[in-house]
């Protein structure tokens, strides 16, 4: 049962994450920075594409590339709110997409790792997670 949740957890913040970057893709401002508006469509497709496979592959590896994603996904944020910014881009952590952002690729690595765990522990016990 812990294992399941924190499955859907982790689907739920791959899932979050694409939604927050597609919804600032389609209405942000991205136009003047191309790398950053190919990347968010990167971030949209890989997110749902790694939350099916969270979903429906009982293997450590989709879950793997979740804490892999919100990893990435969360450090080129930080990156972005850096003097340097990323590709031009210079973030405040002003807006609920920002919030929203950070807290569902946290979710992503800290249910991840757990689910890791969780798996782990099931296969030792003979039990596929």
């Amino acid at each position: 049962m812990v294992a399941w949740l924190l499955r859907i957890l982790v689907v739920l913040g791959l899932l979050g994450s694409a939604w927050v970057h597609w919804d600032l893709w389609i209405g942000g401002d991205l136009q003047n920075y191309p790398t950053v508006e190919l990347l968010f469509l990167v971030n949209v497709i890989a997110g749902v594409v790694i939350a099916v496979a969270v979903l429906f592959w009982r293997h450590w590896l989709p879950v793997l590339a979740a804490i892999g994603f919100g990893a990435v996904t969360l450090g080129a944020y930080l990156i972005s709110l850096t003097p340097g910014g990323l590709f031009g881009v210079r973030e405040q952590f002003a807006t609920s997409a920002e919030t929203w952002g950070v807290v569902t690729e946290a979710g992503c690595v800290v249910f991840g790792v757990a689910l890791l765990f969780a798996q782990r522990v099931r296969r030792k016990q003979g039990v596929l997670a």
